[in-house]
């Protein structure tokens, strides 16, 4: 491990710990943006990465969304708060119990803003009352359709089934956005090189009529120009 990267390490855990500190004393949902907003810009500044958006046009500025993205980075949540600074969108992102327990982003995931995601329980009752109590609340829910970091050569996994489901159930119209820049590749370089400046591409797409019945998976990459799917 570089020393820059001992040092980012550190930052990012002091980072982590005073917005989820921050985060904690408050309850006001546009509060919580702006901090989850001013974590974002301080995490990537530190990196010296800038966030491009294509498609600026198709980001709708306020309403209640499933806002849906690929996963290849523990940065893509901060590029997807940053892409959406000038619109009052916002809401709980969806979040694994690692994340929750996790000594590095656990007092951030805890406090900021976050619907627990538990696989290991039978029920699912609770993840979607939340999931409904916030949309209730006039929020939107962010999710990471493919589950979990996507650590292939491919552009893009195979999406769980439940985003579609999330849609429906709340009567969500899903707003696809696509980071096309390699992610975990620019967090790797920022590591190895403190003064590399990069810049990370992320796409807006056509939102998605939640009645749709079209595969979701088959709509994003159709959205995006991805490779369809391997049978």
């Amino acid at each position: 491990m570089t020393f820059n990267a001992i040092k980012q390490l550190f930052y990012g855990l002091y980072l982590t710990n005073s917005f989820g500190y921050r985060l904690w004393k408050t309850n006001d949902p546009m509060e919580k943006k702006r901090l989850r907003l001013a974590y974002s810009k301080a995490q990537l500044n530190a990196l010296n990465i800038t966030i491009k958006i294509e498609n600026i046009d198709k980001l709708p500025q306020d309403g209640q969304y499933l806002i849906i993205g690929n996963h290849r980075s523990i940065i893509d949540p901060p590029i997807i708060e940053v892409a959406l600074k000038d619109t009052e969108v916002f809401g709980p992102w969806i979040s694994k119990k690692e994340l929750y327990n996790s000594f590095f982003f656990g007092a951030f995931v805890r406090n900021a803003g976050s619907i627990l995601l538990d696989r290991e329980k039978n029920q699912m009752s609770s993840f979607f009352a939340d999931i409904k109590k916030a949309v209730k609340q006039g929020e939107s829910i962010f999710i990471f359709p493919e589950g979990t970091r996507n650590k292939t050569d491919k552009p893009l996994t195979a999406f769980k089934d439940g985003s579609r489901i999330i849609a429906l159930k709340n009567k969500l119209p899903i707003l696809p956005v696509y980071i096309k820049t390699d992610a975990g590749k620019a967090l790797k370089n920022a590591l190895d090189d403190s003064k590399l400046e990069q810049e990370i591409t992320i796409v807006i797409g056509e939102i998605i009529d939640n009645k749709t019945k079209t595969n979701l998976e088959v709509l994003y990459r159709k959205t995006f120009s991805l490779e369809e799917k391997e049978s």
